[in-house]
């Protein structure tokens, strides 16, 4: 995966607070096993809705979503963070995250941006008032911006990391490859191995 150093793009506001993992992509969905598809089934009932944010025009070009506290909570789906994803949003921006959500999303290279109730709102009511807004998301400051304002957000300094570096969990096996190769070729040949 690639690193994710900036974002910057139109934003989608969907501000509910629990938003669940089979809201986010019903279990109908979790079918395929290839990563990718599942943007069709984003948010799929609500989009039933012919209001709802993602069937305003331009909510197909956004990178960034910014929803309410406890986002991706539910089961321990994968599949969420790659519907996200596959409908092209490369950011969530929200309180607060589950916590298996946000470690799926981290391993994906999906930026989970954790900002206050305060800053939330305040990013709504910019996109309200002018949803062509570019949002910025800066993983390196940890900050997101829209017009005038700027807000900082939460994020460890392990995942931080691995969105910089684009490390996907193959990849941070991958880092230790000559020392993995080491042992291979150093074990004994009656052990059962990779052919």
């Amino acid at each position: 995966m690639s690193g994710v150093k900036r974002i910057a793009g139109r934003a989608v506001v969907v501000m509910r607070s629990d938003v669940d993992t089979d809201q986010i992509i019903p279990a109908a969905w979790l079918k395929k096993v290839e990563r990718t598809g599942f943007g069709a089934g984003l948010f799929e009932a609500w989009r039933k809705d012919p209001q709802f944010a993602l069937n305003q025009p331009g909510a197909d070009r956004a990178t960034v979503l910014i929803s309410g506290s406890n986002f991706g909570c539910g089961s321990s789906r994968e599949h969420a963070v790659w519907a996200l994803q596959d409908f092209g949003f490369q950011v969530v921006v929200a309180p607060s995250f589950a916590d298996i959500f946000r470690g799926n999303s981290i391993s994906a290279g999906l930026v989970p941006a954790q900002v206050t109730e305060d800053a939330a709102a305040r990013l709504a009511a910019v996109l309200a008032d002018a949803p062509d807004t570019e949002v910025v998301v800066d993983v390196a400051a940890r900050t997101v911006s829209a017009g005038a304002i700027a807000e900082p957000f939460q994020l460890a300094d392990y995942a931080q990391w691995r969105l910089l570096e684009g490390l996907d969990d193959v990849a941070l096996t991958l880092r230790h490859e000559d020392e993995i190769a080491a042992y291979e070729r150093q074990r004994p040949q009656y052990l059962p191995a990779l052919a």
